[in-house]
């Protein structure tokens, strides 16, 4: 350190200055006492020919001895023609982005703000933050999203990617459309680091799922028993409604009355109740019309065909789930294995199949599947609603025919 003239400061004289003013130190460093009693360091000094004032910082938290160092390699820096003072602002500019970037909890919660936006199922936005909340914010919600590594986000799969695969995938897509969003967002730079996770994950034993379906020879024994059961009319005339139009629970709960034709006996389905996306035409077979005249006379004037317990709402995504699970508390259907209401769609699939000629394209449509080649679906311009017509009625006289024996045990 340079030596310092004989009224240079000194700690203890620092303290005693009370009043508002520029002090000299040497070496171009001042101590500046405010009005207002505070007291903070500056370097002045000549920048690429102009003379500025560089801060070095208050003295509360920079000492005597601190701004003598800070304030040579300010006027080393100007002498060999640097810019000490726009160092400085870079790096209050770094500092202040640093600071502002947000922790892995704060961008996965904006994130799913904004990506719940479009889901169709409040459930299904409930269990998308519910794995983060379960799995990932314990071990790297407090962590800036710029910080987290692919070993974090390692330690978070590995617990349960064994155990619980279906849930380790699902949280893995998740992470990694949070890190994509992040990026986009200037959070962070560089590569995904779920990406970087593949080759460090056991590949998983995945088998593929299926809803448990109803055998289809078994279906109209539990038609009849549906129509005698005591559930309530809503649920007891949609479950029959989704059987006998092969649907999905959510076509049938979010059904409103301004999707029927009756004149044409068409049921159109918009693009939003559907899981491709894409609006549907299904043709309602004679038994499907009476079971919506029925329901006109439950609606009392709401929008739903099919109304829940709460006015003006629909049925419960559960309630066809819960209507089977009573029946069977009760002995009406104790017979039969375990079914679910999607598994219905199973069993017209493997009735259409096996018992009737129809071409599997047609069935297909029935089913409101999509066309996986994009070469094939670019050639598919139709629904074929003509085509399917006689498929549904024939379903429907199948499905509703008394059955010659019976397999389920009716209660008294």
């Amino acid at each position: 350190m340079g030596k310092y003239p004989e009224k240079a400061l000194s700690g203890a004289g620092i303290r005693k200055l009370t009043e508002p003013g520029m002090y000299a130190d040497g070496n171009c460093l001042y101590l500046i006492v405010e009005d207002s009693g505070s007291k903070h360091w500056i370097v002045r000094t000549t920048i690429n020919g102009k003379r500025c004032d560089v801060g070095v910082g208050s003295l509360q938290y920079v000492s005597l001895a601190d701004a003598r160092e800070k304030a040579i390699e300010i006027r080393k820096s100007a002498r060999a023609g640097g810019d000490p003072l726009a160092e400085k602002w870079a790096q209050q500019a770094a500092a202040a982005k640093l600071a502002s970037i947000p922790t892995f909890e704060e961008v996965a919660r904006e994130f799913h703000q904004k990506e719940s936006k479009g889901f169709t199922s409040a459930v299904h936005a409930a269990n998308w933050i519910d794995s983060l909340e379960s799995y990932a914010f314990d071990l790297i919600g407090s962590k800036r999203i710029d910080l987290v590594t692919s070993a974090d986000c390692d330690d978070v799969l590995t617990p349960i990617w064994s155990e619980k695969q279906e849930t380790a995938r699902r949280l893995k897509q998740r992470l990694r459309k949070i890190f994509k969003y992040a990026r986009a967002r200037h959070y962070r730079t560089g590569d995904n680091p779920i990406d970087l996770l593949e080759p460090v994950l056991a590949k998983q034993n995945r088998k593929q799922k299926h809803f448990d379906a109803l055998p289809f020879h078994e279906v109209p024994a539990f038609v009849e028993t549906l129509r005698s059961s005591d559930g309530a009319v809503s649920g007891r005339l949609g479950l029959e409604l989704l059987i006998l139009t092969a649907s999905r629970t959510n076509e049938v709960i979010k059904a409103t009355w301004d999707e029927i034709d009756f004149a044409n006996k068409i049921w159109t389905r918009p693009a939003e109740h559907m899981k491709a996306k894409v609006e549907h035409k299904v043709p309602l077979s004679p038994r499907c019309i009476e079971i919506l005249q029925a329901a006109k006379k439950i609606t009392d004037g709401g929008d739903f065909i099919f109304p829940g317990q709460i006015t003006h709402k629909g049925l419960s995504n559960m309630a066809f789930a819960a209507l089977i699970d009573r029946m069977r508390e009760s002995g009406a259907i104790k017979d039969l294995p375990h079914f679910t209401p999607h598994g219905f769609r199973s069993s017209f699939r493997d009735w259409a199949e096996e018992k009737t000629n129809h071409k599997r394209r047609t069935i297909e449509t029935a089913l409101a599947h999509t066309v996986k080649d994009k070469v094939e679906a670019a050639y598919l311009r139709t629904e074929l609603v003509q085509q399917r017509k006689p498929l549904m009625d024939a379903w429907e006289r199948f499905a509703t025919a008394k059955p010659a024996a019976k397999v389920v045990a009716i209660r008294n």
